[in-house]
């Protein structure tokens, strides 16, 4: 489907893919695609970009051939805190070499700014444009993987903090004498339900989150005991964000999320135990909407928004 006038491009850089849509500036998608990133450790040699930075923008000057004009707003989303000015990642280390300070305004020499957000705050616009989110004032997203993201949005804007570390719900502490996370935080929110720490949180016995709730679900009472472990400290986590900024909703993404209802009704039941109702008000718990294209779609949000 070709634009009837102006459209906009939304990637999505994450370490194992990278999605991309098209849109029409009212969200309406007119094309997306998904392809590996191919993230090759140490693969940049002095001023050399990445393999995935290229491969980035050869498929937008293939959108732009396609469509037989140029894209009126591109934006980007990826892992890492953005730098203040919105033009690159600022830190991000361990993966995806050659992305921090990487200028993809100037990288895919446009006129135009090419604005730059962190992935889960990506994930959290989209849904709030065009998903679980829309309409909302105050939304918190968690997106629960092999870690765990987030991101809020308070008063109608996107949280992003002094540094853009705003919304790393996943780094919350829950037992200060468990084992630090990725981020030096002992006991974690990402520690307690995560897909990185299930093989040990189950003594080896489960390697995804998938495999256990699929024992938990046939009646295994080990896999149930650890799942709903899982579950419950989610909830207090949940209730602890939910006391912290007063959301409408509350919104829950990622692989882990498509539990369905083996983790929204004993998160539901948990919920109804410990979070704070004054006057009877309680948060919405929704699934997201958008599913993989969240990123991108919010990448192109935050372009036109910007850039309008």
């Amino acid at each position: 489907m070709k634009p009837e006038a102006t459209y906009a491009i939304g990637i999505d850089l994450g370490g194992t893919n990278i999605k991309a849509v098209v849109v029409d500036a009212t969200g309406r998608v007119l094309s997306q695609e998904e392809y590996p990133t191919n993230d090759i450790p140490d693969s940049t040699e002095d001023s050399r970009v990445a393999p995935w930075a290229e491969r980035i923008g050869q498929h937008i000057e293939a959108i732009e051939s396609h469509y037989g004009t140029q894209a009126k707003w591109i934006g980007l989303a990826a892992p890492g805190l953005a730098a203040a000015d919105g033009r690159s990642i600022a830190f991000m280390p361990g993966r995806l070499q050659g992305l921090e300070g990487l200028d993809w305004t100037r990288f895919l020499s446009r006129s135009q700014p090419v604005p730059v957000l962190n992935d889960a705050h990506a994930a959290l616009l989209g849904e709030a444009w065009k998903g679980a989110a829309a309409g909302f004032q105050n939304a918190i997203l968690l997106t629960l993987g092999t870690g765990v993201g987030g991101a809020a949005i308070v008063d109608g804007r996107l949280l992003r903090g002094h540094i853009g570390r705003a919304g790393h719900l996943g780094h919350a502490c829950l037992n200060p004498d468990g084992p630090p996370d990725i981020a030096a935080m002992p006991g974690s929110l990402e520690d307690a339900i995560g897909n990185s720490t299930l093989p040990r949180r189950s003594g080896g016995k489960y390697s995804s989150t998938r495999r256990l709730v699929e024992a938990h679900l046939a009646g295994d009472e080990e896999a149930t005991k650890i799942w709903l472990r899982s579950v419950y400290e989610l909830a207090c986590a949940v209730a602890s964000f939910i006391n912290i900024l007063d959301p409408e909703v509350v919104i829950l993404g990622g692989g882990i999320a498509r539990s369905g209802r083996a983790l929204f009704e004993p998160l539901e039941c948990y919920l109804d135990r410990v979070e704070w109702r004054p006057g009877g008000h309680r948060a919405r718990l929704l699934p997201a909407a958008l599913g993989d294209l969240a990123g991108a779609m919010g990448a192109a949000y935050n372009a036109i928004k910007l850039c309008q």
